[in-house]
């Protein structure tokens, strides 16, 4: 033990104490008594002679709690042990102490809470400090030591280059930096993708001594996006690129030089909408999905196919020239015949229509796709199921289209368009049963154009639902002329395949007769064979909606599309008309009166009239007696005359002139 120190030179700021064995307090210097704490009521004796210093609570006068450091050691007085303590007031320290560790656990917490990690790089040593939550982050527990080595080798090596590069321009320029990148976590496994934001800080000349930066985990973030990026490119349906992805393809194809070939096809699924309607849209859908896989097996590297909506796809073929595209396109052909559509033990064949484009001088994106659509247009009215490149001609042809089209809507927007009427006369009496109404375009415009010039073009376009409503208003109107209400006139008029498939079609039709004060049974509609064997659906909708209101419904040119007889018993028609190719020679014998027997005799069997169309010269009428047709209509019983000219006879006339004459001296 050591000597009791002497106590006179009392002039530290550490308080001093000396204490007896029994616990009393001997004496205590000035600091001491400042420490307004009995220091008879410290446990004092926690703390042992020669020990580490304790720190000690201890509750103050004014209630507050402070912290006291304590040291002791042994002394001895007068041959009496004792114990000199040493306190010093460290409350202030340990405040500062905590609110360190208080810092350090809130950071921490900030971290998790935001997933982000925080590094701290020492420029000079090369050290870098990283967080337990950043180290958490890379799959490696608190506190490991992770030299930039050791995490370098976790980088995803193609991200290397770009981090060193970023860090290196950062300490070169100074100022804050941020990159993207990849990384193994310790696992070697698993990928995730971090966004790092950072700062340089340099001495006072300049010198980077450290640098601060942040990381978080964007993995998840990152799907996201790559998943919106995907859906804003790629087709849902059949995850090929969709129209936006494939025109930017066309772009960059567009965008290099022009000597180099380039070409583009435009792919149609043929009666697709029928696939749709009688087997339904599930179907469909996996028609798409298949036909995209086809395409893709037999498409060479480098080719984008996409889905451009609907059934239409499209091919950007770089380097190709249109010997190649066409080539291309007819193998796409040929492989979607061959590989039918599995569909409950069956297959279900599916054929393609392409149209295909090469990259000419000054083309654009535009120019490609209108080129491409022309040749497809070609392709589709050739009779599908081939390929067709363009040609300078084709385009000519659409603007011809054009003009037609336009020529046909402003003949209707100015009343220039004409309905002609010519008899139908009942072979047996000559009486006029009815007339039809056959369109005119005369709008004094040169050349002139025939129905057979300007109604396939317009029966393309949706005009053609336009003029179909035209020609019913304007019979209806003339079912009501008094000329034509005085004779009991009946008007058949034709009505296209676009409107047979329209669903409110036939309820307009009735409509506008009842408002006009018209008997439906005095209005019939015909409907070409085609048409209807095409649209059996739309064709007993609307049959069912006409018979219902008490309209005629005549199938027209039948035997001109080799239709089956069983379509005359699974559509309600009230009349057949006989294609004018059997017609013409039916008093020649051969196989036309064999046919027209067989039409005859079908159509009677199912209570429907018939009529022969192209009765051209009069030795027609007794042969078509014999066989037992009903009425005829042609050139030799009566010419088309204007509408306007009929409802101006008188109501007489039209019953006993020359048609009916013709038609007695043909008997």
């Amino acid at each position: 033990m050591s000597t009791l120190p002497a106590l006179a030179a009392d002039t530290t700021s550490t308080a001093l104490a000396i204490f007896a064995p029994d616990g009393r307090c001997l004496w205590c210097n000035l600091a001491g008594r400042r420490l307004r704490v009995g220091l008879g009521e410290l446990p004092l004796g926690q703390v042992e002679p020669g020990e580490s210093a304790v720190e000690l609570p201890v509750q103050g006068a004014d209630g507050a709690t402070r912290w006291l450091q304590v040291r002791c050691q042994g002394v001895e007085h007068e041959g009496q042990p004792l114990r000199l303590y040493e306190l010093r007031d460290v409350s202030a320290e340990r405040q500062e102490r905590d609110r360190g560790r208080n810092y350090r656990w809130r950071l921490a917490h900030i971290e998790q809470l935001a997933k982000v990690g925080t590094w701290e790089w020492d420029v000079q040593t090369g050290v870098v400090v990283w967080s337990d939550v950043l180290l958490q982050m890379f799959g490696l527990p608190p506190g490991t030591s992770l030299d930039y080595e050791a995490y370098r080798q976790m980088l995803y090596p193609d991200d290397v280059a770009l981090i060193e590069q970023t860090l290196e321009t950062a300490l070169r320029t100074g100022g804050p930096f941020s990159y993207t990148h990849r990384m193994y976590l310790a696992d070697r496994v698993t990928l995730r993708v971090f966004e790092c934001y950072g700062e340089v800080f340099t001495d006072p000349t300049g010198v980077p001594v450290r640098v601060l930066g942040t990381a978080h985990d964007i993995t998840a973030t990152q799907r996201v996006q790559d998943e919106l990026t995907r859906l804003a490119e790629r087709d849902p349906l059949t995850d090929l690129p969709n129209r936006r992805a494939l025109l930017a393809r066309l772009d960059d194809l567009l965008a290099g030089p022009r000597e180099r070939p380039g070409a583009l096809l435009l792919i149609d699924i043929d009666n697709f909408k029928d696939i749709n309607d009688v087997h339904g849209h599930a179907v469909g859908d996996d028609v798409l999905r298949l036909l995209a896989r086809l395409l893709l097996r037999e498409l060479p590297a480098g080719t984008v196919l996409g889905r451009l909506g609907g059934d239409e796809f499209a091919v950007v073929l770089p380097g190709a020239y249109a010997e190649d595209a066409l080539t291309m396109a007819e193998t796409l052909c040929n492989a979607a015949v061959r590989t039918p559509v599995p569909m409950a033990g069956t297959g279900l064949r599916v054929t393609l229509s392409i149209g295909a484009a090469s990259l000419e001088p000054g083309d654009t994106r535009d120019t490609m796709l209108a080129h491409a659509d022309l040749a497809l247009y070609e392709a589709k009215n050739a009779g599908r199921n081939r390929a067709r490149l363009y040609l300078p001609e084709q385009y000519r042809h659409a603007v011809q289209r054009v003009n037609v089209v336009t020529r046909v809507r402003k003949a209707l927007d100015e009343h220039r368009m004409r309905l002609d009427a010519q008899p139908i006369i009942d072979l047996a009496t000559g009486d006029v049963v009815s007339h039809e109404l056959l369109i005119r375009l005369r709008d004094g415009e040169e050349p002139a154009l025939s129905p057979a010039e300007f109604l396939p073009t317009v029966e393309r376009d949706d005009l053609i639902g336009d003029l179909d409503r035209w020609v019913v208003a304007t019979a209806t109107a003339a079912l009501a002329h008094p000329v034509a209400m005085a004779a009991r006139m009946r008007f058949d008029i034709n009505i296209s395949a676009r409107s047979l498939e329209s669903p409110g079609f036939g309820d307009w039709v009735v409509r506008t007769l009842h408002a006009a004060g018209i008997e439906a049974s005095r209005l019939g509609l015909e409907i070409t064979e085609t048409a209807a064997i095409t649209n059996v659906a739309a064709v007993r909708h609307l049959a069912g909606t006409l018979r219902d209101a008490g309209c005629r419904l005549s199938l027209d040119d039948f035997g001109a599309g080799f239709g089956s007889f069983a379509y005359l018993k699974h559509l309600p028609f009230s009349t057949v008309k006989i294609a004018g190719d059997f017609v013409r020679q039916a008093d020649h014998g051969g196989a036309d009166p064999v046919l027209i027997d067989a039409i005859v005799r079908a159509a009677h069997g199912l209570g429907m009239r018939t009529v022969a169309e192209s009765v051209e010269h009069a030795g027609l009428v007794p042969a078509l007696r014999m066989l037992g047709v009903d009425s005829g209509q042609g050139y030799h019983l009566g010419r088309p005359i204007p509408l306007d000219e009929l409802l101006s006879r008188d109501p007489d006339e039209w019953r006993s002139g020359s048609t009916v004459d013709i038609v007695h001296r043909a008997f």
